[in-house]
């Protein structure tokens, strides 16, 4: 899934960063408002995080302006602004969630996966094709029941194409959203589908040539 971070607090977004990495989100970050707007407006990001007080645009600038322009990612609110009205008007200005600083790493990430979960179309909290079973919370895989133990950067993927398991998945689409493509070799998606077929069979991931890639499960 690849994400939004826009906060001016440096040190919480690198944290912020390291920690979404790790669990095998790719991550953009922006430190102001107008900066943040930007990249909300052009990038195809599965969710946004948005901080208020923001330098230049305000945070709830930033979300007003997004929905006006039909931009619909989901956006989580993180806020030391802990009152009830200030919880309301982010989430009357069209907000999806809001989160009070200091806050639960582990609850942000839930609440981020619950968040595009709740995106349009099937959105189940346990992924199913064929005999392979995905459990994002649990970050879990089982194919035929048995165990597989995949790294994030692979759970990540596989369940990218599970979720969007009607359709052929381009490559591009997946260096948007599963690898950071400003320090990756293009090359990398072939290179991590060896790897889900090394380690769940050949005929798991198949290719389809000049569109993409598809699950079979």
């Amino acid at each position: 899934m690849r994400v939004l971070v826009v906060d001016d607090e440096q040190g919480l977004v690198r944290a912020l960063r390291r920690g979404l990495a790790a669990e095998g989100f790719t991550v953009d970050v922006a430190h102001d408002g107008a900066t943040g707007l930007a990249k909300a407006l052009v990038g195809d990001y599965d969710a946004v995080v948005l901080d208020i007080m923001l330098p230049g645009v305000h945070g709830y600038d930033v979300l007003r302006r997004l929905r006006e322009q039909d931009v619909w990612t989901p956006v989580l609110m993180l806020s030391a602004k802990d009152g009830e009205h200030d919880v309301a008007d982010g989430l009357d200005l069209g907000a999806d969630d809001y989160l009070t600083k200091p806050f639960s790493f582990v609850v942000l990430v839930a609440r981020l996966r619950a968040l595009v979960r709740r995106q349009s179309g099937p959105r189940p909290a346990v992924l199913r094709v064929g005999d392979l079973e995905l459990d994002p919370a649990a970050r879990s895989v089982t194919r035929a029941g048995a165990p597989v133990d995949l790294t994030a950067r692979e759970l990540t993927l596989l369940e990218h194409l599970m979720r969007h398991a009607d359709r052929v998945v381009p490559k591009l689409e997946l260096l948007d959203h599963v690898f950071d493509t400003g320090g990756e070799d293009p090359n990398v998606v072939e290179v991590y589908v060896g790897y889900l077929r090394r380690k769940l069979g050949r005929d798991a991931v198949r290719t389809v040539r000049g569109a993409g890639y598809r699950v079979a499960g």
